[in-house]
């Protein structure tokens, strides 16, 4: 478990691609604004790159334009960690090193001390909630796919690319053959979406009840489902709430903030 001070950020579903020069342009803006702010943590919650096909792509004149940003960022003082997403989980420890993160595992529990507690009135756009009076809130940080548990074609492919074997074939492949491999996957999940209802790509309810509780956390902060927005979670040993992070489309985007002060969401949509 990390035990952070101090204030923290948390960002999630950027989708950077080299085609997308704004995307690329507001994250310098958000570090720019971290860094000027003494932000003391930054958790990107996966998904920051649209794919990424391996470390040894990094000489990519986009992705060391990246990867510079992060670093300038970390050489200023704030600590970054990250959580693969669905779409960079090939992140390694190359990239890590050369950006100067922390890579994290699937979830990942965060003592961040006297925050706000659960149970509190709902979120008020562009306000904080509450101290805690001293109670520490245990969060739960992850990307969000693994409690997505009711599209059953995704997870059967999660568990295919996420294997050890799978991933040391595909990465032994020529640059240009996964990049092709990665655009053809990429297609074949957008016509799948496509046949999907909303309910089905959405985090199923007991599923974040489930790992609430067998983490012992108040708090789960998560992206991955496009659907930013907070609730209160009944849970048998009292409330908990969910925060869910924005991805960073055309006039979307987001970022939440925690410290002593309580919560608030950035709005990074500009």
């Amino acid at each position: 478990m990390l035990t952070i001070a101090g204030t923290a950020r948390f960002v999630s579903d950027l989708h950077l691609r080299a085609e997308r020069p704004d995307l690329t342009q507001r994250f310098a803006v958000f570090l720019a604004d971290t860094a000027a702010a003494h932000v003391e943590t930054l958790f990107i919650l996966g998904d920051l790159f649209e794919y990424w096909i391996g470390d040894d792509d990094l000489a990519d004149p986009f992705n060391a334009q990246v990867c510079r940003l992060l670093r300038e960022l970390a050489d200023r003082g704030t600590r970054i960690y990250f959580i693969a997403g669905n779409r960079d989980f090939l992140i390694g420890a190359t990239f890590a090193a050369a950006a100067g993160i922390t890579l994290l595992g699937e979830t990942e529990k965060v003592d961040a001390g006297s925050l706000c507690v659960p149970g509190t009135p709902l979120y008020v756009p562009e306000g904080r909630y509450p101290p805690g009076r001293g109670q520490v809130t245990a969060n739960l940080l992850m990307h969000g796919d693994t409690v997505c548990t009711d599209d059953l074609p995704y997870q059967e492919f999660r568990r295919m690319v996420r294997s050890p074997q799978w991933q040391a074939d595909f990465l032994a492949r020529p640059l240009a053959e996964r990049r092709a491999e990665v655009e053809n996957l990429r297609r074949r999940s957008a016509e799948a979406m496509q046949g999907k209802t909303a309910a089905i790509m959405d985090a199923n309810a007991e599923a974040i009840r489930a790992v609430l509780t067998s983490h012992g956390c108040t708090r789960l902060i998560h992206g991955h489902t496009h659907r930013p927005g907070h609730e209160t979670i009944e849970l048998a040993a009292g409330s908990a709430e969910r925060w869910v992070l924005s991805d960073w489309d055309t006039g979307r985007g987001d970022a939440l903030e925690i410290d002593a002060a309580g919560v608030r969401r950035i709005d990074l949509s500009r």
